[in-house]
């Protein structure tokens, strides 16, 4: 009955047309404005900001030129050892002797470099072709490391030349002396076989890892070098581990691709 009464005087009653009208609260301008404010900061951002990303891949610390696989050119049983695994050699050193029915003849190093691995021991046999050594393509000592990526072949072509690399090296503790620094210094034209890799690292295990997804792209990392770490490379910490790293090391590669504006992705 009171709701009646209420009704019937609300209309009887004459219309306030001189009480203002009020729109919004100040709480509802107040988040209209915040709400104006932050989509004007997301559109300039979005036109004028930028967006890092990564790409990252496994690969191996080794020499630019790599390393090879030494073939047997006779068949017969070893009879000396030549030489030590880890020796600098000279092109055509011996290595190791095998007893043939002409007598026994030495195998010798193709080409100068690091012996880093004889497979060949005293009394074993050895057939024509067989893989009896590998050889780490180095002049000197002193020769820098490189590490060498392989990526997805789609990804090739998005990584730039000069690029900043991170790496993480297997060897080295990551939360304790950080990462190994480095840049791009080549990308590979085209995906490399599964031989090609084998032929270049000197390892068919690794050529095989690194193909497991496809043939991959090759991209030659060279690491930033430092006078004040005992490594002589520059790293993530201040000084590194304080101990050298050596080729044929497993590393995990970040490399920093180009940064794009995000309204790129919205761009046909």
């Amino acid at each position: 009955m009171q709701f009646r009464q209420k009704a019937l005087s609300k209309l009887q009653s004459p219309e306030e047309l001189d009480v203002p009208v009020r729109f919004a609260r100040p709480q509802g301008r107040l988040v209209l404005a915040v709400t104006v404010v932050v989509m004007a900061a997301a559109c300039f951002w979005a036109f004028t900001g930028t967006v890092s990303s990564k790409l990252t891949a496994p690969g191996i610390l080794t020499h630019a030129e790599g390393s090879y696989v030494l073939q047997s050119p006779v068949a017969g049983q070893v009879t000396g050892i030549l030489a030590e695994e880890g020796r600098l050699l000279a092109a055509g050193t011996p290595l190791f002797n095998v007893r043939t029915e002409q007598g026994d003849r030495p195998v010798r190093v193709v080409t100068a470099g690091r012996l880093t691995t004889l497979v060949a021991k005293v009394g074993s046999v050895v057939t024509t072709g067989a893989d009896v050594a590998t050889v780490e393509r180095v002049q000197g000592p002193d020769d820098p490391l490189v590490a060498v990526l392989y990526v997805p072949g789609g990804s090739g072509p998005a990584i730039p030349v000069g690029a900043s690399v991170d790496l993480s090296v297997q060897s080295v503790p990551q939360q304790q002396f950080g990462m190994l620094r480095g840049r791009v210094k080549a990308v590979g034209r085209a995906p490399q076989t599964q031989a090609q890799i084998s032929g270049f690292l000197g390892d068919r295990g690794l050529a095989e890892q690194f193909s497991r997804q496809g043939n991959p792209v090759a991209v030659l990392v060279q690491l930033e070098r430092s006078s004040t770490t005992r490594s002589g490379y520059r790293w993530s910490s201040t000084d590194g581990p304080p101990y050298a790293v050596d080729s044929a090391t497993p590393v995990a590669g970040a490399v920093h691709l180009a940064a794009r504006r995000p309204v790129d992705w919205l761009l046909p």
